[in-house]
């Protein structure tokens, strides 16, 4: 209930010494002056208020019809008029109550009934606002506590799972890969600790904080704001409720809240937008998002350059680049890899197999469920799986990246198609990571994010896929009777016999029963040989462009001396992890962790940095894994390999990059001559002015020299 104090005398007040440089209080001239424009203040002597020194820096007669209590500390206050978009004022204080408010120059504030414990900085205006107020103790969204207050106030946000176990600290420059390791490492108690101390450290807690507006801002029509941060350049328009939150704005990346919108505990980042009645609750929103159209986005942190709308998302930590636009569909208790797409209906976490909401999802980069799909927890996808619309009623642990995953109905096996994107639909895996890139509308890329489907790790699923597939393959054998697989008297000669199998059958027919890629009913894998061949093409390339870019980078060529530099001074980290968007050696990561807890870096600047010095060496680190794939594809050192070997890779990636331009051309006519694709149209005419010509197409266009250059590179890489 509220608490009524009376007052016989006006209170006392003590401004911040630091605000008052430069200051004077105000002359009996101008206190006449305010007098007479209707203002009224709590101090009767006016002694409360302090204006530029500065001759002709302060006109008195810009403040008007204002209630002051407290004390009012303003910069140059000079005849102006402040435009934003169609919004013209004037400069000055108008119908306003203020308590405690220091405004920097050239100010528009009007019909603001209560600013309470604010500072407002240069050119903002502030516009038809219910309530704007800061408590000394507010933290903005971060997960800090202040003096005196207990553990219990500190804001989590309960990523990844719904029973707040992996739950994560807020902070401002918190970025995926931060939440990453935070929310995967829980039994690592002294590392949790670290990082409660490092979003602590540098953090004030004294009970003196200011509520902030940075220059440049603009915040109108607004009910309540409590206790928030607004940084420089943004706009916020029709807002009903934002309370204890950060938002990230500069002049290069502007930041903007809508309509009807509300946020409560959390840090919205450089460059995002969130409007038409979007809801947010305990929350990291990256740079350059979206949320939009009734989108509710709770206990969630949401990676940069992404788009949320008309849809719910709880319990998640999403890393960058990922579209989940359509009604009716949420998303619970995941962690995505990234380059994901939500299509519309697909309820994801709606269902648990225990009595307490503990189950999870975890799925690599470019998860894309179908129309109206459905999951059970828990379940795991490999990167850049694509699940055709249905309902999963069991756990599906998917093993294959670049797969076709489909439903046959309850109590059945599902179907699984390897490496179906680079059979059925080259366009899209090659447009991948120019696609990508374009979006990147960040001005400042703190979080490093790894586009291209053809990475360390997607490339190391690759290559556990193709273990499965010789092994399945061997048990296949064996059951039909192929006489050198009955006869085999330990695993590994299986093994070989079922890869020598898969090489001298280039042509054959089967499928194949894995039963861990489903519970109770497994999983038949079609076409598994078109699958092994093409998993060993996509190795040979990738190992091929890395080492092609290596040798651009350093103007050098593959010869056996740089081979052996190569082993020699390069590490070998055949282990990766998609952390946040950036694919870091395991081995760094573990690095990383032992120097948190040690107290060798002790915030999360120095933490970042850490990611920077990976990045920079990202090409290394890839270089010699390249080479470790070409050995193991042949099953020897490469300084073993004889000319043929070499002419047999440049030949293969050669034919690779070939098929990938003309797949991709093919792929995409098809949207072209299918007749269903035509009947929409009344002729060729029409049809070409609504979808464009192939031949118009910027991604093919530009694909078609990449992939001669490449070609002509590949055939002078090796000079061994």
């Amino acid at each position: 209930m509220p608490v009524v104090t009376l007052k016989n005398e006006a209170s006392p007040f003590s401004v911040p010494q630091e605000l008052l440089e430069g200051k004077r209080r105000l002359t009996e001239k101008e206190i006449q002056i305010l007098k007479a424009q209707d203002n009224s203040n709590s101090d009767e002597t006016w002694q409360n208020i302090f204006v530029p020194s500065e001759e002709g820096e302060f006109d008195a007669t810009l403040i008007k019809k204002c209630e002051i209590r407290g004390w009012l500390v303003t910069g140059s206050l000079k005849k102006a008029e402040i435009k934003f978009h169609d919004l013209v004022l004037d400069c000055g204080l108008y119908n306003s109550y203020l308590e405690n408010v220091y405004i920097e120059d050239n100010v528009a504030i009007r019909n603001v009934a209560y600013l309470s414990n604010y500072h407002i900085g240069s050119q903002s205006i502030l516009f038809n606002i219910q309530e704007m107020s800061c408590t000394n103790h507010s933290k903005f969204g971060n997960g800090l506590i202040k003096e005196g207050e207990p553990e219990s106030n500190r804001v989590w946000i309960g990523v990844g799972n719904e029973n707040d176990m992996r739950s994560v600290l807020p902070f401002e420059s918190m970025i995926t890969a931060d939440a990453w390791i935070w929310s995967r490492y829980r039994e690592d108690k002294k590392l949790q600790q670290r990082l409660v101390e490092l979003t602590e450290s540098g953090q004030s807690k004294k009970l003196d904080t200011f509520g902030i507006v940075e220059h440049d801002a603009v915040i109108k029509n607004t009910i309540l704001l409590k206790d928030i941060k607004v940084g420089a350049h943004a706009y916020i328009k029709g807002a009903l409720k934002l309370k204890n939150i950060t938002v990230l704005s500069s002049q290069d990346e502007p930041s903007q809240i809508g309509e009807g919108v509300e946020m409560v505990n959390g840090i919205m980042g450089y460059g995002s937008k969130v409007f038409y009645q979007a809801v947010a609750v305990r929350f990291v929103i990256g740079r350059n998002c979206q949320l939009k159209y009734g989108a509710r986005l709770l206990n969630s942190v949401l990676g940069d350059n992404s788009t949320v709308s008309c849809c719910e998302m709880l319990n998640n930590l999403v890393f960058p680049f990922h579209e989940q636009h359509h009604n009716s569909s949420f998303l619970i208790a995941s962690t995505l890899g990234g380059q994901s797409n939500v299509a519309s209906g697909a309820t994801i976490g709606s269902n648990h197999n225990s009595r307490s909401p503990d189950g999870e999802m975890l799925a690599g980069r470019g998860f894309w469920p179908g129309l109206c799909s459905d999951f059970k927890h828990n379940s795991r996808f490999a990167c850049f799986t694509l699940v055709s619309k249905g309902s999963y009623q069991n756990e599906l642990n998917i093993k294959y990246p670049f797969s076709l995953v489909a439903s046959n109905g309850d109590s059945k096996c599902i179907t699984i198609i390897p490496a179906y994107w680079f059979l059925y639909n080259m366009y899209a895996i090659t447009r991948n990571k120019s696609k990508f890139q374009k979006r990147d509308k960040r001005a400042v890329k703190v979080q490093h994010i790894e586009t291209d489907p053809l990475a360390p790790d997607s490339i190391q699923e690759v290559v556990e896929a193709i273990t499965r597939i010789i092994e399945l393959t061997g048990q296949y054998l064996v059951t039909k009777g192929w006489e050198q697989a009955v006869k085999a008297e330990t695993k590994e000669e299986l093994y070989q016999i079922a890869k020598d199998y898969l090489h001298q059958h280039p042509e054959a027919e089967f499928s194949l029963c894995d039963m861990e890629c489903q519970k109770k009913y497994g999983a038949e894998i079609h076409k598994p040989v078109r699958a092994y061949k093409t998993y060993r093409k996509i190795i040979k390339y990738f190992a091929c462009s890395v080492l092609l870019e290596y040798c651009q980078k350093f103007n050098t060529k593959i010869t056996r001396d740089q081979l052996k530099v190569i082993a020699k001074e390069i590490p070998l980290y055949t282990e990766w992890v998609n952390a946040g968007g950036q694919i870091i050696p395991a081995a760094k990561i573990k690095e990383l962790i032992e120097k948190i807890k040690g107290k060798i870096i002790n915030n999360w600047q120095q933490v970042h940095d850490y990611y920077d010095y990976c990045e920079e060496n990202y090409l290394f680190y890839k270089v010699n894994y390249a080479v470790y794939l070409l050995e193991k594809l042949y099953s020897k050192k490469i300084r073993d390999f004889e000319d043929s070997i070499f002419d047999d890779i440049i030949s293969d990636v050669t034919a690779v990059s070939l098929e990938m331009l003309d797949e991709a051309r093919s792929s995409r006519q098809k949207d072209y001559v299918d007749g269903f694709r035509k009947i929409t149209f009344r002729n060729e005419e029409e049809m070409a002015a609504v979808l464009g010509k192939i031949d118009d197409n910027e991604f093919l266009a530009e694909m078609k020299p990449k992939t001669e250059a490449f070609n002509e590179a590949l055939h002078s890489l090796f000079n061994v």
